[in-house]
């Protein structure tokens, strides 16, 4: 199957490809979360661990690309892995789950908000009519830049250390 890529540039200049992750990705995953902050995967996993396990990698590789899809981004010309958003319909819904994770090394480039106004794209043009995120309070840096692309910020039912994170598209 030949992939689908967008090419992207941040508000700093850095070009980045982005793809759809296939079932041959997890090695490349695997590599980029070696990347990450582990503060960034509490946030990203809303666990403690310093790790992601494999089950959690191929759910991350072998979705529907329907309901689910992850994305890969790697820096233009090269096969460096620098972030992935993973989009999810909320089943029965018009909603869309979000998640994104930055390459410790890349971050603040502008990455993370290009990703998310890219999901955002292909969740409106799946049919979504909102996203939204799950983000722990002390994840102000991630909440900052979604209250900054229009999203809205309110307590998580159940939990107070979270919030619900959502955007009308």
């Amino acid at each position: 199957m030949d992939k689908q890529k967008w090419e992207l540039t941040t508000r700093t200049g850095l070009k980045i490809l982005v793809r759809p992750a296939g079932q041959d990705d997890d090695a490349v995953l695997d590599n980029l979360f070696h990347h990450v902050q582990q503060e960034d995967l509490c946030f990203r996993f809303l666990t403690g661990g310093s790790t992601v396990s494999e089950t959690q990698l191929h759910a991350m590789t072998h979705v529907d690309h329907k309901n689910t899809e992850t994305y890969i981004a790697l820096v233009e010309g090269t096969h460096v892995p620098v972030a992935t958003a993973m989009l999810a319909r909320i089943l029965e819904t018009q909603r869309g789950e979000v998640a994104i994770s930055v390459h410790a090394d890349y971050k603040h480039y502008g990455i993370g908000w290009e990703l998310l106004a890219f999901t955002a794209r292909q969740a409106q043009e799946r049919g979504l009519q909102s996203i939204e995120s799950i983000e722990m309070r002390a994840n102000r840096e991630a909440i900052e830049l979604e209250e900054n692309m229009g999203f809205t910020v309110q307590p998580y039912e159940g939990d107070a250390s979270l919030v619900l994170v959502s955007k009308q598209l």
